[in-house]
């Protein structure tokens, strides 16, 4: 029998991460998610996903800390062997992430620090620690963004540390190719959801400024971005690799 692959999303009680969760389970896959400070929301979406047929769990995880990922690792561990019987999971989803907006001239050293940790330094080590845990044949995701290939003002430290995720991307894929783990990274363009305190979703003349500016006519929504990352885990996916595939809709195209 084949063994029931199992996902890991690092922020996956909202947002993109809860939709990435969503579709993963309807493709069959069972699903780990982590929350910083919100387990009510978290426990919704594992309810959400045990109500499709899935299993899955909920652990807390603050990703801007590496101090915290021992204790992590083990909480993990300990998941898997007792929800699962298994010593490993599949497909690491790096999705975790805040937003700030601040023009160069005025970003400080608290906040570059804080998007560095979450943002790069964060996801660095814990792919790093996972990776005794990630199965052979996996995958591990990284979630960039189109403000790494477009610029708009006011995004300056949190572009560049999706920049350096990127280059993350080809390593990984490079050192982890001998056990078979592909490794990709996905760039959403603007989404409507309650990232950076839901500026494109609840800005007007925002939200058309950027539909005038994609081909497809409209601003991104969460479901149009789960179903590509649940493709990139599945069997039919199996060849991308070190890519960067955005998903914008054609933003500044």
């Amino acid at each position: 029998m084949e063994t029931q692959q199992i996902a890991l999303i690092t922020g996956g009680s909202r947002g993109l991460g809860k939709n990435m969760a969503l579709a993963l389970a309807k493709k069959g896959n069972d699903v780990i998610i982590t929350y910083n400070s919100n387990k009510t929301e978290a426990d919704e979406v594992v309810n959400s996903i045990q109500t499709l047929g899935q299993k899955a769990a909920a652990i807390q995880l603050n990703v801007g800390e590496v101090k915290g990922f021992d204790v992590f690792a083990s909480s993990l561990t300990s998941t898997l062997n007792e929800k699962w019987n298994r010593p490993s999971f599949d497909f690491l989803i790096n999705n975790a992430g805040i937003g700030i907006h601040a023009p160069f001239a005025s970003t400080t050293e608290e906040q570059f620090d804080l998007l560095t940790n979450i943002h790069f330094k964060g996801v660095y080590f814990l792919t790093q620690k996972l990776l005794p845990v990630i199965a052979d044949g996996g995958r591990i995701i990284n979630v960039s963004t189109g403000l790494s290939r477009f610029s708009l003002p006011g995004y300056s430290a949190y572009a560049a540390m999706k920049g350096a995720i990127e280059v993350l991307t080809k390593y990984l894929a490079k050192e982890l190719g001998a056990r078979g783990i592909a490794v990709n990274a996905v760039a959403p363009g603007a989404i409507e959801t309650d990232f950076a305190g839901g500026v494109v979703r609840d800005n007007e003349q925002m939200n058309q400024g950027i539909a005038a500016n994609t081909a497809l006519g409209r601003v991104g929504l969460p479901d149009d971005i789960g179903g590509v990352v649940a493709f990139l885990c599945s069997e039919e996916g199996r060849w991308v690799n070190a890519q960067r595939l955005e998903i914008s809709g054609g933003m500044f195209i």
